[in-house]
């Protein structure tokens, strides 16, 4: 198993069963197959008859997993021209065929060794000429890590000796009017999802290098998210009836009847415009950004007098050491290359986790401000160095803040991490997550109400105002891996009022509820296709989208779960 699993298509599909290897689903189409890896490849290569093509694949991988089985078919060929050479060595000597076996493939391990040698030098020169362009080009080092990178390698692999660079003018002109007539093609294709499904519009506001005010809009859908537009609007007052005319403007250019949601940041002006929306969109929700409100909520508790205190102490303990060379390399020295400053997907994440990370390496840090090192240097007699100093070593109040932080705010940075992620929508899992939060921050606080509640409030009143939508609720009601968990569903008024606003919203007939209130009978006592034992055994390994999908569920549902 271990063996196989370094094959590199595992990257493209996913064991639908961890007990079987056999048995796959397309990470692009969602589709399932049995005939295991080999037959994967054949689907994403669009290479069999009897293997029905991924529609899905981006063109770059259907022509790479091509490479792949055309290179196997040579090696085949290889093996099999190799065993006619054994068979004729055989029968013209005097010996048997397994002697002349036994030569070919001694001749073949001393070929094959002295290959891999010289593999190696060569990989060694060739890994330090991308690293030089790296840094030549102060190229940043997670562009190794993109699939367009490892594409462009493999390419130039297989196309082997005697390739001819791009010029500078194919760059510039020929090749990139092709990849905009792609994506123009791809473009084209959401476009036919967002009409059968629904999409979502998202709205990104920041500040560029010229300090011009820039909104990006983005739209999301199963197939992924695609860059829309961007708007200068510096010249734009930020008020919520500007704000509501140039979004308002991009959904009519969508088309009013493919957007289910609208998602922007919670300020004010934005709220406001996304109430204007709703009153003149029947159909579609507003709903504010996720990960910022969860970012505001920690925020808010970092402003609390502890929590603001201990941030203090901390941030003056990273700046002190990481504004000096020698104290820098000194903290290496004694936290065995550990750093003390983390980055995270928001400014207050990264508050917290930097936190943890100091306690982390309190031994470490202990150590250096005892060592010689630290008391011949001069920085140790400086009033920054004394105070930093009398933190660390002296401040036993510093420490046992810094427990009392983390403990109150590491399950919401978990949350933050579920909502900023591209494994899953997230749509489904808020509701339930931040609960579970709550519960969790309580817990690691001892139960102690006067401990938690603080944090509680904060975390009830950004929930309530701003990131509790009916939206989340529904999308929890009919998550299957809540909706058959007696440990955790609660289907209390606030949950099914949720359910009844968007039911109501997105479905304005009679007819068309009655007819959704009988299948969601059916879906919460497991009758029908509901009630299968495959539906059942991976209502919780699946995503709901996924499930949905498969089984034709409700076309709602699927504007539910296919939204971020």
């Amino acid at each position: 198993m271990g063996k196989t699993k370094k094959d590199i298509t595992w990257e493209h599909c996913t064991q639908v069963n961890p007990q079987n290897k056999h048995y796959l689903k397309c990470n692009y189409c969602n589709q399932c197959y049995w005939g295991g890896i080999f037959r994967m490849k054949n689907h994403l290569a669009h290479s069999r008859s009897d293997t029905k093509p991924c529609s899905q694949c981006p063109s770059e991988v259907t022509s790479f997993f091509k490479n792949v089985l055309n290179d196997m078919k040579g090696q085949k060929q290889k093996r099999q021209e190799l065993n006619v050479e054994i068979e004729n060595i055989g029968q013209s000597s005097t010996g048997s065929v397994e002697k002349g076996k036994e030569k070919l493939l001694e001749k073949d391990e001393k070929q094959s060794t002295i290959n891999a040698l010289w593999k190696k030098v060569d990989r060694d020169s060739v890994c330090q000429d991308i690293a030089r362009c790296f840094y030549a080009h102060s190229l940043p080092f997670t562009l190794i890590k993109s699939p367009f990178f490892k594409k462009m390698i493999t390419s130039a692999i297989s196309f082997g000796h005697g390739l001819k660079f791009p010029s500078y003018h194919e760059l510039r002109n020929t090749l990139l009017k092709k990849e905009v007539d792609r994506f123009g093609e791809m473009f084209e294709e959401h476009k036919k999802e967002w009409k059968r499904i629904g999409c979502t519009i998202m709205s990104d506001g920041w500040t560029d290098r010229a300090n011009r005010s820039i909104t990006n809009f983005l739209i999301n859908s199963p197939n992924g998210t695609l860059f829309y537009k961007s708007v200068d609007t510096s010249d734009i007052s930020k008020t919520a009836e500007n704000l509501f005319k140039l979004i308002d403007e991009v959904i009519e250019n969508i088309g009013e009847e493919n957007v289910v949601q609208i998602i922007t940041d919670s300020a004010s002006a934005y709220v406001r415009a996304g109430q204007l929306l709703m009153e003149k969109r029947k159909k579609l929700f507003w709903s504010p950004c996720a990960a910022h409100c969860i970012d505001l909520m920690l925020s808010d508790i970092g402003k609390l007098p502890l929590h603001a205190d201990t941030i203090s102490k901390a941030r003056s303990i990273t700046v002190f050491i990481y504004q000096h060379c020698f104290l820098l390399n000194l903290m290496r020295k004694h936290t065995k290359g550990k750093e003390l400053t983390r980055p995270a997907i928001t400014r207050f994440a990264t508050s917290f986790l930097t936190l943890r990370s100091i306690s982390e390496q309190m031994v470490g840090l202990r150590s250096m401000f005892t060592s010689s090192e630290w008391e011949k240097s001069p920085l140790s007699r400086s009033s920054q160095g004394s105070k930093v100093r009398d933190i660390i070593l002296m401040d036993s109040t510093f420490w046992a803040s810094i427990k009392y932080c983390i403990k109150s705010v590491s399950p919401l940075v978990k949350v933050l991490r579920l909502v900023d992620s591209d494994e899953k929508p997230a749509m489904g899992y808020i509701y339930e997550a931040m609960d579970r939060a709550k519960e969790e921050i309580a817990k690691n606080l001892g139960n102690i109400k006067k401990r938690y509640m603080p944090i509680w409030k904060i975390i009830d009143e950004r929930w309530n105002y701003q990131l509790h939508r009916p939206l989340h609720a529904a999308a929890y009601y009919l998550n299957p891996a809540f909706q058959y968990d007696d440990l955790s569903r609660r289907v209390d008024i606030e949950v099914k009022q949720g359910w009844y606003d968007c039911l109501e919203r997105m479905c304005p007939t009679t007819k068309e509820r009655i007819k959704i209130e009988e299948q969601l009978t059916m879906f919460q006592k497991r009758m029908g296709l509901f009630g299968r034992d495959t539906a059942l055994a991976t209502r919780k390994t699946k995503q709901p989208g996924i499930i949905l999908f498969a089984f034709k569920f409700l076309l709602f549902f699927k504007y539910i779960y296919n939204i971020i």
